[in-house]
């Protein structure tokens, strides 16, 4: 016990949380950089959906906007699209190192970036980068950042009304993590603010609306063409895809039944922590609210795990509001060795063990810690 003490007494979380950062925005960014240099048609090709293929439709801004940008640089996609990847999930790292840096955090707060749908649930599958989700990830976090510095003014609300907007245009996931933002603003003013939060609302249901009614297909049949004339040939991915979704789960429901036990480790390890939140019980209504307003996602969508991924990253980052302020940018709350820190240790654990796919196996044991301690052995072993 006096040995554990001591080493968990040398344990700072925040150099800890700063290290796991700088290594998911460096893995992020080079595996988006393979799945574009390679052109896959789900990560690249997803942000060439366009409107020069049919007129407008859902995804299509993206790519149109894209398309603009080669015609004045004469730049290849691939790289234009890379570059704009850059800088979004740069950006995103940066603002939540900001968000974090003058916070004390713990080894809970921890727990949950190394929770499997977390900041490890990016090394646990390969395909989660690189996604639109970045943009509302990136958007969400400035916005933490400026209500938690008392820099929302009336000016940069409607600012982030016209880019939720925007974000709308670039993939409709948008809609669905708007109550996160308006969660952030009631856990800061302590007041249900209707008229204000309209204008969020309406920033994304507008846009929704107008893809429901006039939005076309993504691929209206002359997608490949145009962007093959563009110098990117794609052989599978996103134009390709004509799969009854409601039909696959159903098929593979076998495979999906156990997206409800990874579902039910999370709102475990969820509740544990708002065990230690003193505003638990409307927290608990709020994010119960979040949840249940993208069940249409789970039904219409095969990418459970993603939706499930979008929900932690949101969490993380409000709960940074929640995090106490420092004056130092290593500050660490001290462990101590009691029940909460064995339910911690254990759940941090277990979150490296298990693996939830994006779409598919909704779990399996090939987490975080078989991908980088059993899986190279065994390659290696087929090697010799």
């Amino acid at each position: 016990m006096i040995k554990l003490e001591k080493i968990v007494s040398h344990f700072n979380t925040k150099i800890f949380i700063y290290f796991l950062v700088v290594a998911t925005m460096v893995y992020t960014l080079a595996f988006t950089f393979l799945h574009n240099i390679r052109s896959d048609g789900y990560i690249l090709g997803d942000w060439l959906v366009n409107y020069q293929d049919g007129g407008f439709k859902r995804r299509g801004l993206s790519g149109s906007f894209f398309f603009l940008l080669q015609d004045i640089t004469g730049l290849k996609l691939n790289v234009l699209v890379y570059s704009f990847q850059v800088v979004i999930i740069s950006l995103f790292f940066y603002y939540y190192f900001k968000l974090i840096q003058y916070k004390e955090t713990t080894l809970l707060y921890l727990s949950l970036l190394l929770s499997s749908v977390g900041f490890v649930g990016l090394f646990n599958c390969v395909d989660y980068v690189g996604k639109k989700e970045f943009i509302i990830f990136l958007l969400f976090t400035v916005f933490i950042y400026l209500i938690d510095h008392e820099r929302l003014t009336r000016k940069r609300e409607w600012i982030f009304c016209i880019a939720l907007f925007v974000a709308t245009l670039f993939h409709e996931v948008t809609l669905f993590f708007i109550p996160y933002f308006l969660i952030a603003l009631y856990l800061k003013t302590k007041k249900i603010e209707p008229v204000r939060y309209l204008k969020y609302i309406l920033a994304v249901f507008v846009p929704a609306v107008l893809l429901m009614l006039f939005g076309g297909e993504i691929n209206e049949g002359q997608s490949l063409s145009i962007l093959k004339d563009r110098g990117v040939i794609f052989t599978k991915g996103i134009f390709f895809w004509h799969i009854n979704e409601r039909q696959y789960i159903s098929a593979h429901f076998n495979e999906y039944k156990w997206y409800f036990l990874s579902l039910g480790i999370s709102i475990f390890h969820l509740v544990f922590y708002l065990k230690y939140l003193k505003q638990r019980k409307i927290l608990s209504i709020l994010l119960t609210g979040a949840f249940l307003f993208t069940l249409p996602l789970f039904y219409l969508a095969i990418d459970w795990g993603r939706w499930m991924y979008i929900h932690m990253i949101f969490v993380i980052i409000l709960f940074t509001l929640f995090l106490k302020k420092t004056d130092s940018a290593y500050a660490s709350e001290t462990i101590v060795i009691n029940k909460k820190f064995y339910i911690t240790l254990l759940i941090i654990v277990f979150s490296l063990i298990y693996r939830v796919e994006m779409s598919g196996r909704g779990f399996t044991f090939e987490g975080f810690l078989y991908r980088t301690c059993i899986a190279p052995l065994e390659l290696l072993n087929k090697m010799l």
